[in-house]
């Protein structure tokens, strides 16, 4: 399967919220998806959907404390997403259907989707045809030269 993003110069991507929760608390494979993104050096897709429960994840997360800490973080990164309008949507696509948003995401947004939990996503992708990939394999594939300074 050739996928969408290799056609264009940036990949577009859309992040589950376990990668973004991950990279925002730790470094590693997740919190170098998060800085790529704050580079705009991925176009990350994100619908409306998707940001409402980005923010109820890191808020809930976040502890009452840094409420108003979180809402900066999840503002600055949000300004630097693509948002998506869900013309269509795929539902029902995943065993779990809070992850039917994320799909819907994806198909109309036309992107990779970075996922630590590949297991409720496999059968859609599949079905559907887009890519799926961790963010350990998205790193491993994406571009060497993007992620230059």
């Amino acid at each position: 399967m050739v996928s969408y993003s290799e056609y264009i110069d940036v990949m577009r991507v859309t992040i589950d919220t376990n990668v973004l929760l991950e990279g925002l608390k730790r470094k590693g494979h997740c919190g170098q998806i998060v800085d790529l993104w704050a580079a705009r050096k991925i176009e990350v897709c994100v619908s409306t959907a998707l940001a409402l429960e980005y923010e109820a994840v890191l808020k809930r997360h976040g502890g009452p404390n840094r409420t108003n800490q979180v809402e900066k973080v999840l503002q600055a990164l949000l300004f630097r997403a693509t948002f998506v309008p869900i013309i269509f949507s795929y539902r029902p696509a995943s065993p779990d259907p809070g992850d039917d948003m994320v799909i819907d995401c994806v198909m109309n947004g036309r992107t990779v989707l970075i996922t630590s939990n590949t297991k409720d996503f496999i059968g859609a992708a599949e079905q559907l045809g887009f890519e799926l990939l961790t963010p350990k394999k998205f790193l491993a594939k994406y571009p060497k030269r993007y992620q230059e300074n």
